[in-house]
């Protein structure tokens, strides 16, 4: 009973005490968690049971620094420890590292921690503008202000002299006196007044143009002070060195395209007289020119040879619709115009330009021309008196030049510019007027199509671009991985075809239609043009494909066959151009590298059947010259050959003829 006793009031209960006798004055104990009493009358023993928390055990130590003071917050967490037992503060976080090496950054510093690229940077306390006045201060004066305090640093000496002045806030009477020390040297050094007289003279009145002093500082030059130190004359070494540097420095500024001031604009007449006896101008056209077949035939005989160029000739093109005149541009920086019917002579050189000459075009009427040259420079010459009648330029190379084909448009310029644009002029007012600006490399070709409407480019990017004309937006891009660049385009007479030179050896053929497309059954191949832009050209009856090549001949393919028809062993290098004449339908011109331009014709008749024979042309009942092979007759006399009127009676292909036409 007395242990149920003893367990009802809460104590605590020892089993060996039961047994041992009761002491005779029993203490009293108090504990921190519970008290117990002994009594005489309470005999039994109280049972004391352990007490248990089912809470986790906490390791607190880190939680009693962060207690105890602010020395223990701002310690920084271990970075190699993975548990945390407690809320670090923001302090803790971002703290620098101190100690040993961090093993994942050499500096000992964590990349979380960088703020700079030498490691951990705090925020200064000084605003940059302080900082930049005591940084200018202490390497002016040798002293600044402490920032840690209200002292100064570096030189007091010099601190107490100035009255710690800094380089910003100079007393306003310094200031004044600087501007009187300055000026005063000036006139010192302009020899106008000596040392007293400038000290006497207010400044004020070297300002005030009113004055006589503001009148003698400025009646000279203020470099005049600087011929002093020149004396006598030059001698005679001097004078020839002086008279050489300046026209080095002139050839020099005309290379550069910086001054083609001393580049007259000029031109040489080499005719007999510019007019006749009638009144007519020397480019006015044969009345009796006219279309003499409808037939084109390839040339083979070599007529005449103009050689006039000094360098080689990058590009020719015949007087619009008649042709009896050649327009020649020449590296030799000069422009020809060659008689063709008559006497084939030169008529009148063009001289304006300080470098190559790249491009040339006539307008519609020609009576005009435009000539585009590496000097960066774009000329528009009368044909007739040899005037440029206005010269443009960006400051860039102008790589191509057309006119608007257009009649009421002929004063609307085209240029490629070597800065992958195409530049509008209105040529009557001199003004740009619209800029094309999407190609990614040199704009070479620019190619009129869909009745003038549009027009196609191509570049140095390897693609091809079509615009609306006026409208500066790519209406149709064209670009394929397997395309290389195309310097030349030529359009086919009826308008529905381009025929693009490729530097991968071959022409391709593109559609004018609304897709420009590739025509892929259409492929001219076999010359070696790579690295070259030879011009590449149609027969006016579109019947044959004609280009140059890098080895100085000029090939010919059949339009519907795409085969090789004809090559002529042409130039000595590079064959650049080639054209064929407008009305006489079996001439072609061509020129070269090797400074020649040089006109060739059909050869004899034999050559013209086996030519009709391979064309599938049928001769019979055309009237055919025996001695030369010309087709048409006037009043019963040849006009080629002036033999009479005499027809092969048989057919052009019986006999022998035929068997040596299907031999070749």
């Amino acid at each position: 009973m007395d242990l149920l006793q003893a367990y009802a009031e809460g104590g605590e209960f020892d089993i060996d005490d039961a047994n041992s006798p009761p002491p005779q004055n029993p203490p009293t104990t108090t504990d921190a968690d519970d008290t117990t009493t002994s009594s005489p009358d309470s005999s039994p023993m109280r049972l004391s049971l352990p007490s248990k928390s089912s809470a986790p055990k906490v390791d607190d130590t880190m939680l009693a620094l962060t207690v105890t003071g602010n020395k223990a917050q701002s310690k920084p967490l271990d970075p190699t420890q993975h548990m945390v037992s407690f809320n670090p503060t923001y302090d803790q976080l971002w703290a620098p590292i101190y100690g040993p090496a961090h093993p994942y950054a050499k500096d000992g510093i964590a990349q979380g921690l960088r703020n700079h690229k030498l490691g951990f940077v705090e925020d200064a306390s000084i605003e940059p503008f302080v900082f930049d006045e005591q940084y200018n201060t202490f390497y002016k004066y040798g002293y600044a202000a402490d920032p840690s305090g209200n002292n100064f640093v570096g030189d007091l000496d010099k601190l107490q002299e100035s009255g710690a002045v800094s380089v910003y806030n100079i007393p306003q009477n310094e200031q004044k006196r600087r501007r009187i020390e300055k000026k005063k040297e000036k006139l010192e050094k302009l020899g106008e007044v000596d040392g007293e007289e400038a000290g006497d003279m207010d400044v004020s009145e070297v300002d005030n143009p009113a004055t006589e002093a503001w009148i003698r500082k400025n009646s000279k030059s203020p470099w005049a002070g600087k011929r002093e130190g020149v004396g006598g004359e030059l001698t005679e070494e001097q004078k020839k060195y002086a008279e050489e540097y300046a026209k080095k420095k002139g050839e020099g500024e005309n290379e550069g395209g910086k001054s083609n001031a001393g580049m007259a604009d000029k031109s040489t007449f080499h005719g007999k007289e510019e007019r006749d006896y009638q009144g007519r101008s020397w480019i006015a056209p044969p009345k009796d020119a006219k279309a003499s077949n409808d037939h084109c035939y390839t040339p083979k005989r070599l007529v005449h040879t103009w050689s006039g160029h000094t360098k080689g000739v990058s590009a020719i093109r015949f007087f619009p619709k008649h042709g009896h005149l050649l327009l020649s541009a020449g590296m030799d920086t000069k422009v020809k115009i060659w008689d063709v019917y008559n006497s084939g002579k030169c008529m009148r050189t063009y001289m304006g330009h300080s470098k190559a000459v790249r491009d040339i075009w006539f307008s519609n009427d020609g009576s005009k021309f435009l000539t585009a040259s590496y000097d960066k420079n774009i000329k528009y010459w009368d044909t007739e008196t040899g005037q440029v009648i206005s010269t443009f330029s960006t400051g860039k190379i102008p790589y191509v030049v057309r006119l608007n084909p257009d009649e009421d448009k002929q004063n609307v310029l085209l240029a490629g510019m070597s800065d992958k644009k195409i530049v509008q002029w209105d040529m009557n007012t001199g003004q740009i007027t619209q800029e094309y600006d999407q190609h990614l490399g040199a704009v070479n070709t620019i190619t009129f199509v869909d009745n003038n409407r549009r027009f196609v480019t191509s570049s140095d990017d390897k693609s091809l671009r079509v615009w609306e004309f006026g409208i500066p937006v790519v209406i149709k891009y064209i670009s394929e991985p397997h395309m290389h660049s195309m310097p030349s385009i030529a359009l086919h007479p009826n308008s529905n075809w381009l025929a693009a030179q490729s530097l991968d050896n071959q022409i391709l053929i593109y559609s004018t239609r609304e897709r420009f497309q590739l025509n892929k059954k259409k492929r001219f191949a076999g010359h070696i043009v790579a690295g070259y832009a030879c011009q590449v050209n149609f027969s006016p009856d579109g019947r044959f494909v004609m280009s140059g090549d890098g080895e100085g001949r000029c090939w010919f393919w059949d339009w519907k066959s795409c085969r090789v028809f004809k090559t002529l062993k042409c130039h000595e290098g590079v064959c650049i151009g080639c054209e064929w004449h407008p009305l006489e339908q079996s001439k072609v011109a061509t020129c070269g590298w090797d400074g020649q331009i040089k006109y060739w014709e059909v050869g004899d008749l034999d050559d013209l059947f086996r030519q009709a024979y391979l064309s599938g042309t049928n001769l019979e009942d055309e009237e055919v010259c025996s001695t030369c092979g010309w087709t048409t007759f006037e009043d019963g006399v040849c006009p080629t050959c002036g033999s009479c009127y005499n027809l092969y009676g048989v057919k052009p292909f019986s006999g022998p003829m035929m068997v040596e036409a299907q031999k070749s």
